[in-house]
């Protein structure tokens, strides 16, 4: 148990750092919100959407082979991290300087000519998150979780302060000429904000042992890494592709007179109010990642995972109901009552989620067992189910069809990776008490959530909030009382 309380301390460091992160962040929604059209809103959605698949080809699976490399016996941590950042530096010059060079034509090609300037911020943004990639994985491989969190909020807040400095405080000043909505500034503030977190990895370059380069050494990173990175564009598949095929497949007018471009700036703003789950799953994953590798040794380690998952559906279940059951006030972030028509996706996509959370703690499996070729094909599997569902749902439902197209993907692939798991690398999970805490969680959110008890809000909120409350005690009764094993 102390070895469980260990872990839940660091993925408190980890989750508090996100959660006042990603919170602090999130306070640009409601700035973007009133400060953007939905359609404005849309460029931003759609670009970073492109940059989610950009960083995985950047990265190419490198953060995890470092920590399995790290760890096994015979390792020398200095030679893997100075090995591997050598090759992450490389390979940024040679895929970022023809992006910034071709900008335009890029804009162009993404139907939005003129635009190159923000191409060009996008990829030196991508530049800069790879190559600290590896220093902010050295933090957590060294249980730097505190180190971690300071330099992840503080970016978080260069980034903010620079937002208000560019679309508030220089507007204010140099008059409305210097500001005119321009979503330019949005890149640029994001641009510099990372590249100030340089300044806190002075000691890790110096560890960098340039030049460090062995091919036999290259070829077996390579090989553990390669997988991952089809597998973390697949990933990426899942969960970005939806806002970049909205544009392509939504009909005209499906959403009311609202264009195309503005249905991704909405669906794109509701889908972030889905933090709220994925601040945890982002928190976890850093901690459990490096623990699950350390107590690969152990004998017990399959008892130890099936406690972790144990406890981790539980909470994760109990977010998805106390969030989608407070919809009814969550929905005032998004300034615009624009952006508020999309909230019937959020219950979807935080159950989403959710499953999505209990993919990666049953990924350790392929990982342990070097069986990376799996995770592969699943997520490969997984991106066939969201381009599928989203070809066949968007037209007819809009945006809410993509939610259900990311909802069925990751319940797909956390199904299909159990049942593997269980064959190569079997652990004791509590299968009755999941499947039934989940669907309990998945049923109540996705069907009360829109539930009005009363015409007054206060009376609303209160009475769901009590259901709430009832059905968390439910989860937390049966869920100690279960026997795990």
């Amino acid at each position: 148990m102390s070895i469980l309380k260990k872990l839940a301390g660091e993925t408190a460091i980890y989750g508090l750092s996100s959660i006042v992160g990603r919170f602090l962040n999130y306070l640009l929604v409601p700035f973007y919100t009133a400060v953007f059209l939905p359609e404005q809103y849309g460029i931003v959605t759609e670009l970073y959407s492109y940059a989610a698949f950009l960083n995985v080809i950047f990265t190419y699976g490198m953060e995890t082979t470092f920590f399995r490399h790290c760890n096994k016996l015979d390792a020398k941590p200095n030679e893997v991290f100075s090995q591997i950042q050598t090759m992450l530096i490389g390979s940024t010059i040679l895929l970022g300087l023809p992006a910034i060079l071709f900008s335009s034509n890029i804009a162009t090609l993404l139907q939005h000519a003129g635009k190159g300037e923000m191409i060009v911020w996008l990829i030196l943004t991508i530049a800069i998150d790879t190559i600290l990639a590896l220093d902010f994985a050295r933090l957590r491989q060294e249980n730097k979780a505190k180190k971690f969190a300071f330099i992840k909020v503080s970016n978080i807040l260069i980034n903010i302060g620079l937002n208000l400095l560019f679309l508030v405080v220089l507007p204010y000043f140099f008059g409305k000429d210097f500001y005119t909505k321009d979503v330019r500034f949005v890149f640029i503030a994001n641009c510099i904000a990372n590249a100030c977190q340089i300044l806190f990895f002075k000691r890790y370059f110096s560890k960098w042992q340039y030049p460090t380069f062995n091919i036999a050494s290259s070829k077996i990173y390579l090989i553990y890494g390669l997988p991952l990175m089809i597998m973390g564009l697949a990933g990426m598949t899942n969960e970005v592709i939806d806002r970049i095929m909205l544009k392509f497949l939504l009909p005209a007018d499906l959403h009311h007179g609202i264009s195309k471009l503005g249905a991704v700036g909405i669906y794109g703003a509701c889908y972030k109010l889905s933090i709220f789950m994925s601040l945890g799953i982002q928190a976890f994953r850093y901690a459990s990642e490096p623990f699950f590798f350390s107590k690969a040794q152990d004998k017990n380690s399959p008892i130890l995972y099936a406690k972790v998952m144990h406890w981790f559906v539980l909470a994760c279940t109990g977010v998805l109901i106390m969030i989608s059951l407070n919809l009814d006030w969550i929905q005032f972030l998004l300034r615009s009552p624009e952006f508020r028509k999309g909230i019937v996706v959020v219950p979807i996509l935080l159950a989403a989620n959710l499953f999505l959370g209990i993919y990666y703690n049953l990924s350790i499996w392929y990982k342990l067992t070097d069986k990376t070729n799996y995770g592969m094909y699943i997520n490969i599997g997984g991106a066939f189910i969201t381009v599928i569902l989203n070809v066949l749902l968007v037209p007819i439902l809009g945006y809410v069809g993509s939610a259900w197209a990311t909802f069925g993907c990751y319940a797909t692939m956390a199904f299909v990776s159990f049942q593997l798991g269980q064959k190569y690398y079997y652990v004791p999970y509590g299968k009755k008490y999941l499947s039934v805490a989940i669907l309990f969680g998945v049923i109540i959110s996705i069907s009360l959530w829109n539930f009005n008890p009363s015409n007054n809000l206060m009376i609303t909120i209160l009475t769901k909030n009590a259901i709430g409350l009832m059905a968390l005690f439910v989860l937390f009764f049966f869920g100690r009382k279960t026997k795990l094993l």
